[in-house]
C-alpha cells in the first residue's frame, strides 16, 4: 500500500510545468467515471486538489471557481476538483459550494500521489482537523493514514503536459480564476 511512502508537507513538490501527466480515472459524486484522456480530447483540463468539505478555505475557493466557471469554459477547458473524500463527503462539498463541475474521489490517493501533492499532516494538525473542523479523515478517506493533498491547481494541455500550476504548501494561498483563465492554453 502507498502508506509506506508518507511525505511531509515540505517533501511534496508537485508536478512541474512541462511534466507529462499519466492518464487517470476517478469516480465522481454520482459514481460516473472521469477519464483524463477523454477530457483532454475536448480541450485543456484544470485540475484542482482540495482537502475536503470540512475545510472552509477549500469551500470558499471552490465557490469562487463556481461563480466564474463560465470564463474557464469559454476558453474550452474542463474543470475537475479532486479530494480524498468519498462520494458521501463529495456531495457535502457540492451542497456547500454549489459546484457544477466534477468533484472526484481520489481513492487511495492515487491521483494526488501521481501529482506529488500528498502529504501526512502532523498528529496535532490531524487532531485539530478532526475535532474542531469535523474532518473525520479516517472515515471520509479510503484508508486510515489521514493524508491530505496540498491544495494545488494544475492546467493540463491537450498534449498531457502541465501548462501551468499554482502550488503553495500554505493552504491559505489558492489559485485565482483570473490566473487560471490567463494560463489556459
Amino acid at each position: 500500500m502507498a502508506q509506506t511512502n508518507l511525505k511531509t508537507l515540505k517533501e511534496a513538490k508537485g508536478l512541474q510545468v512541462g511534466d507529462f501527466v499519466k492518464n487517470f480515472t476517478a469516480k465522481d459524486l454520482h459514481n460516473n467515471t472521469f477519464v483524463l484522456s477523454d477530457a483532454l480530447k475536448k480541450g485543456p483540463v484544470v485540475v484542482i486538489f482540495y482537502r475536503g468539505q470540512w475545510c472552509p478555505i477549500c469551500n470558499k475557493h471552490l465557490s469562487h471557481l463556481q461563480d466564474s466557471l463560465q470564463l474557464i469554459y469559454d476558453k474550452g477547458a474542463t474543470v475537475v476538483a479532486i479530494s480524498p473524500e468519498n462520494s458521501e463527503f463529495l456531495k457535502r462539498t457540492a451542497e456547500k459550494t454549489h459546484a457544477s463541475f466534477s468533484l472526484l474521489y481520489d481513492e487511495e490517493y492515487k491521483i494526488s500521489d501521481l501529482f506529488d501533492v500528498t502529504f501526512k499532516p502532523d498528529s496535532i494538525t490531524v487532531t485539530i482537523y478532526n475535532t474542531m473542523l469535523g474532518a473525520n479523515l479516517k472515515n471520509a478517506h479510503s484508508d486510515n493514514s489521514q493524508r491530505l493533498p496540498i491544495p494545488a491547481t494544475f492546467i493540463i494541455g491537450q498534449d498531457s503536459k502541465i501548462a501551468w500550476r499554482h502550488f503553495d504548501p500554505n493552504y491559505k494561498k489558492r489559485s485565482t480564476v483570473a490566473d487560471i483563465v490567463k494560463n489556459i492554453p
